[in-house]
């Protein structure tokens, strides 16, 4: 077929679709799920404030909704997009249920990686005064920097395959694009095109995130 400008232009609003809900639910995935994820690590039993009711219910809330699928999470949550933003449809409507998904997981990312500091270090700061606050960001997640920011990229490698699978259903993007043309009209060489540009940008968004984390590290 013709590349059409209307072609290139599509794949551009795909593209520039697909980057806008990966990033902005990462974003909004860890204003949810960071602090979920500390309050996980200090209420848990060997942690700064050990609470096991509100572990639980913290506990029980990120497994409930982890254990449902995307898709159906993205359907469920078609009334809480429309009742917010006016429509259900869209890449802005996508990003709530996007949100919603990647939160308990990034809280579950955040708690794993505070739970790998030396709890030595911690002794070290407490016996030096320092309050479970100071300790929270001055230690904990300073020591664990390089391990979040690695958790950093597999959240984004995740959202951005989320991305793609709610284009299926109206969200836009590149997962739109693909399915659109190449399930529901056989157009090979699109399908084919927009397989290698997320391609690309999934490896892109992995390199970046790798690299920092290593910069990052100390230890190297």
């Amino acid at each position: 077929m013709m590349w059409t400008a209307e072609i290139w232009n599509m794949l551009l609003e795909g593209i520039a679709a697909t980057l806008y809900m990966t990033l902005a639910s990462t974003f909004f995935g860890y204003v949810i799920g960071l602090p979920m994820g500390i309050v996980l690590n200090v209420t848990r039993r060997e942690g700064l404030h050990p609470n096991a009711i509100l572990y639980r219910i913290l506990d029980f809330i990120s497994n409930i909704v982890r254990s449902i699928p995307f898709l159906i999470l993205l359907i469920l949550l078609i009334p809480v997009a429309r009742f917010l933003i006016g429509k259900s449809y869209g890449p802005t409507a996508a990003v709530i249920a996007l949100t919603a998904s990647a939160a308990p997981y990034i809280a579950r990312m955040v708690e794993s990686s505070l739970n790998e500091v030396d709890p030595g270090v911690i002794e070290a700061a407490r016996s030096m005064g320092a309050s479970n606050t100071q300790i929270v960001f001055r230690v904990l997640l300073v020591e664990a920097r390089t391990s979040l920011v690695t958790g950093v990229t597999i959240a984004l490698g995740t959202i951005f395959g989320y991305s793609a699978m709610a284009g299926i259903i109206g969200a836009g993007g590149l997962g739109d694009i693909a399915s659109r043309y190449g399930y529901y009209r056989w157009q090979t060489d699109i399908m084919i095109i927009t397989v290698i540009i997320i391609i690309i940008l999934f490896q892109t968004l992995q390199m970046i995130g790798m690299r920092t984390a290593t910069k990052i590290d100390r230890r190297k």
